[in-house]
This record gives structure tokens, C-alpha cells and sequence, in this order.
């Protein structure tokens, strides 16, 4: 937990808790009457989406903003190396009392008390272990980012509303942010999103910064299925965001398949602790290549309101909060991500965050570069994935096309159109629905990936294609019978789809048969005519 902050709230409790020990030593036998006592609401419509009055803290109903972080700050606390057996933060929340376990106090005052006084002494205790380093950090404590926002601060923004916000952030949303401002052996720092920035983020994402995030992108995270032959998946809650997830899905298979330590023949039944791992080494190497492997930025949540919004600019309460961490040596960055992966996983706002860390990694000046018309976006109608999105994942270029390389066109009066594609073999493949239906061609550095896993674009939805076997993809004679595996995190899958196909036994596609399964038409843009055999798994129509 970071020190200035540690100091601030502590500082701020030794002042009382010194002038209610003078105060009751003055009063004598008025000692119990004058206790620290909650301020109760006056009635229930007075507390309802509101932060509860907990004592002296003051109400901030009318200012959203400080609401988002001060319990973002709460929820910190409540994370910090306390004793185990120390009784929680207060609920900021509006909540249904819980009976009490037996051990701790009866009541929502003596909880904050006893917390309180052992938050000091822990406190107090750190402070004096690090008195002698106060003098030299006295200057880094100034500093607006995520890991040093001192009380005068927090109270210096009380001012500030967030009026345009799109949707608010509920309180369970809010609540559902992790404590992602952990102690680290990387001395990350952190630098506050700015309104320009937002502004730039917004135009390259949805072409005008008036628009934003939909639901569907804020609810979802790389949030892992918990059936038991399914764990390897992520979940899907709503349509939108299937880009994202079945391209950052490709990478983390690569890793549980392929990677240091991977379990052969458990690998797509890991632990908890196995698939996390995979996620933040996936992310790492994203984002790392969307550097050019120079250079990585990370978006984290601060929970708390970073600028004011003006001007044209619709505030949404997410890319407002962020706090950007720059990396450029590639082991602090998946420390990093080791330490912080919670806010990617369980989120809220995953998804989202993965996104915009992909772009700043990139740059949004390069991203334009990579478009074959700058205007292009990356988030289109319908909250879609454009193919630009899903190939600066998968490849670390937001490139326009699928196809090998660049292809230019002579547009006449010696005009020429570059058309830009795909500069080498990918470590994911690609594989589409359009090319069955001659719109775009996909080529061999996509076709024919290093690892043997595609990611599949199928009526506006992307799901993901792999083989356990490596070899597939480096040995012809493996491509005459062998097994892929079907993941949609969206389907609501209940059950591992097993497909075996068999290229020496060939078969021709129906043009009238309406039942075959557009998955097949996918695979045979690849192995023209493959026998496909579903293993008594229903066919997905």
C-alpha cells in the first residue's frame, strides 16, 4: 500500500483519536457518552446510491466522482497487509445487515473502532520504519499518479462533477474493482489520463469522442468458465466485444498449450492458479508486440475521476478514471501485470482496459498509420470488433486486410491505393467465413500460423479453432486426420466440441443443403474439402 496515503489517513486518525483522549479524559464519567458514534441517516430516501455517512466523513451524494474514490480508497484499505483477524472496513454501500460470526463485534460501530486503532498502530509502525526515507521521498509523495494521492488532494476535488455521464457506475460495479494498487517490486509510475488523451481514445475507438463504451463492453472481462472440461475459456456475458476475447483467448491457448510449462496431457484442464498465469504472460506478449517489442503501456482503473469533462466530449466514468503505467523492459511489464491481473480478470472493466492498453501500446498515431484510411475505427456498428481491433491483438498492427503482405492498386491518373496486410507468419491464425463467400482472401501467414490455433470470424462473430498437436502446422502428413477443438465463449457451452477431420476423404459442399454448419465452410477455406466429423456433438447451425 503506498506510504503517502498510508501517512495521510493515518495522520488524519491520530488527530482524533489524540482529541477524543484529551476530550474524555476532561469529561470523566461522561467517558462512554462521548464514544465516537456513526451519524445515522436521517431516513432511507436520504441514503439510497449514496456513500453512507460513517462518522466524520462527509456525505458526497451529489458528487459521483468522489463517491467512485472514496470507496475505490476504502476497498484499498480493506486490502492492505492488516492482521487477518482485523475486522473489515465499514461498508460504504447500501447494504442488508449480516449476522455477525463469532469473535467479532456486534455492532457496525465497534467494527470501525477496533479497525481503526489497529490501522493506526500498523500505520504508525510503518511510518517509523520508513521516517528515514521520508526526507527523499517527500517529492516523489507530490506526484498525481495512482500510487500517491495525498488527503489535501482528495479534499481539493470535492468540487468536481461528472454531470454527462453516459451510464453511472452502480455501486455493485464499483465494489467489483480490485485492489490493483498493490506493493511491488516494480517501482511503476503511474501518469493520470488527460482530457486530450481521452479525446484521441475515443476518436480512433468510435470515430467521435461523443460516443462510448456500450454495456456490453463494460460488463465483460476475461472472466474464466468453471465447467470442468471448459476451463481454459473465457465467458462471454453479451454480444460485442467476441473480438477481443476470441483473439486474447488464442494467445492464452498458445500458452497453456505450448508454453515453458505446459501439462501436455492436462492442459485443457488447469488450475485456477495455471490459467491466470496464462493470462498475464498473454497479455504481456500483446501488448509488448503492439510495441514493437520496445516498449508497453498499461490502463488500470484508479476508481476515481482523473479530469473534468468539457467541451465535446461525452464522459462515460471509465477512460476518466484511468491511471496509464509505461513499461520498456519486458520481465517488469508481466510482473506488473502478475501483480495486477484481478482488474483484467474479474474486472469490471477488462475487457475495456485490454483494449485501450493495446492501443496506447501501439500509439494512436501509429494505429492511423495502420489503417488503410486513417477515419477508420476500431469499435463499429453494433458495438463490434472491426478487423483492425482484432488484428492489432493478434498481430500488433491494426492493419485493414487478412491478406500476405501489401497490395496495391492503380485507382487511375496514376494514383495509387496501398492496400496493407499481414508482414509475416503470425503466431495465431485467422481463418473466415467471408472467404467462402469470395469478399476477402486470407493468406498463408494467417492460414498457416507457428502455433495451430485460428481465431474464426463467422457471421459477425469470432470464436476460436486449435489442435493440441504443434506438428500440425509443421508436418504435412499431420493434416490427413487429426482433431480440432471448438471454443465460443458465447454459446453457453456445457460441453468439449471435439472435430475430426479427415482430408483424404473429401467431400463436396451442397450449394442447396442450408445445414451445413458455416464452422465447416471456415475450415475448408484451409483444407479444401475436408471431411468434418462433429463426434456426436450437435452441429452448430
Amino acid at each position: 500500500m503506498d506510504v503517502s496515503l498510508i501517512e495521510a489517513v493515518a495522520s488524519s486518525l491520530v488527530r482524533e483519536f489524540l482529541s477524543r483522549k484529551d476530550s474524555q479524559k476532561k469529561r470523566g464519567q461522561r467517558r462512554s457518552s462521548a464514544g465516537y458514534q456513526p451519524v445515522q441517516p436521517k431516513d432511507e430516501s436520504q441514503t439510497n446510491g449514496q456513500l453512507g455517512n460513517v462518522g466524520e466523513i462527509p456525505s458526497t451524494a451529489a458528487n459521483p466522482a468522489l463517491q467512485l474514490g472514496k470507496e475505490f480508497s476504502a476497498k484499498l484499505l480493506s486490502g492492505s497487509k492488516a492482521s487477518p483477524r482485523s475486522p473489515p472496513l465499514l461498508s460504504v454501500t447500501k447494504q442488508e445487515k449480516q449476522p455477525q460470526p463469532a469473535g467479532q463485534p456486534d455492532s457496525a460501530t465497534d467494527a470501525y473502532n477496533n479497525f481503526k486503532l489497529k490501522f493506526l498502530l500498523g500505520a504508525e509502525q510503518e511510518k517509523s520504519q520508513r521516517s528515514s526515507k521520508k526526507s527523499e521521498n517527500s517529492s516523489a509523495s507530490k506526484r498525481k499518479t495512482a500510487m500517491s494521492i495525498t488527503h489535501e488532494e482528495a479534499n481539493g476535488r470535492e468540487d468536481i462533477k461528472l454531470d454527462d455521464v453516459e451510464e453511472d457506475l452502480f455501486t455493485a460495479d464499483i465494489a467489483q474493482i480490485p485492489a490493483v494498487l498493490t506493493r511491488s517490486n516494480v517501482q511503476a509510475e503511474g501518469k493520470p489520463i488527460d482530457r486530450q488523451q481521452a479525446v484521441e481514445l475515443k476518436s480512433l475507438l468510435f470515430g467521435s469522442p461523443l460516443c462510448c463504451f456500450s454495456e456490453e463492453w463494460k460488463i465483460q472481462s476475461f472472466t474464466f468458465n468453471n465447467t470442468s472440461s471448459l476451463k481454459y475459456g473465457f465467458v462471454q456475458k453479451k454480444g460485442g466485444p467476441c473480438g477481443v476475447l476470441a483473439a486474447v483467448q488464442a494467445c492464452v491457448l498458445k500458452h497453456l498449450l505450448f508454453g515453458k510449462d505446459s501439462d501436455g496431457s492436462r492442459a485443457l484442464q488447469p488450475s485456477d492458479t495455471r490459467r491466470t498465469s496464462c493470462l498475464y504472460k498473454a497479455i504481456a506478449e500483446i501488448l509488448w508486440r503492439a510495441g514493437d517489442s520496445k516498449d508497453a503501456v498499461v490502463t488500470l482503473s484508479s476508481g476515481r475521476q482523473q479530469f473534468s469533462p468539457a467541451g465535446r466530449y461525452k464522459a462515460d466514468g471509465i477512460l476518466e478514471s484511468l491511471i496509464l503505467f509505461s513499461f520498456t523492459a519486458y520481465e517488469d511489464l508481466v510482473t506488473f501485470l502478475q501483480q495486477n491481473i484481478n482488474q483484467f480478470e474479474f474486472g469490471p472493466f477488462g475487457c475495456i482496459l485490454l483494449t485501450l492498453s493495446a492501443v496506447l501500446s501501439r500509439s494512436v498515431e501509429q494505429i492511423q498509420k495502420d489503417f488503410d484510411v486513417p477515419t477508420n475505427c476500431l469499435i463499429g456498428a453494433h458495438a463490434y470488433c472491426t478487423q483492425e481491433l482484432v488484428n492489432l491483438i493478434v498481430g500488433g498492427r491494426a492493419v485493414s486486410n487478412v491478406f500476405n503482405d501489401v497490395v496495391e492498386l492503380d485507382s487511375g491518373n496514376g494514383n495509387i491505393t496501398i492496400l496493407k496486410g499481414i508482414t509475416s507468419r503470425s503466431d495465431i491464425g485467422f481463418l473466415s467465413l467471408f472467404e467462402h463467400y469470395s469478399v476477402c482472401q486470407v493468406g498463408s501467414y494467417l492460414k498457416t500460423p507457428k502455433y495451430p490455433i485460428w481465431v474464426v470470424c463467422s457471421e459477425s462473430h469470432f470464436s476460436v479453432l486449435f489442435c493440441t498437436k504443434k506438428e500440425l502446422v509443421s508436418d504435412w502428413k499431420a493434416e490427413r486426420r487429426f482433431d480440432l477443438y471448438y471454443y465460443d465463449g458465447l454459446a453457453n457451452q456445457q460441453e468439449e466440441i471435439r472435430l475430426t477431420l479427415d482430408t483424404t476423404r473429401t467431400c463436396t459442399d451442397d450449394i442447396e443443403n442450408d445445414l451445413i454448419p458455416p464452422l465447416e465452410y471456415c475450415i475448408r477455406t484451409k483444407w479444401k474439402g475436408a471431411n468434418v466429423d462433429w463426434n456426436g456433438t450437435e452441429p452448430i447451425l
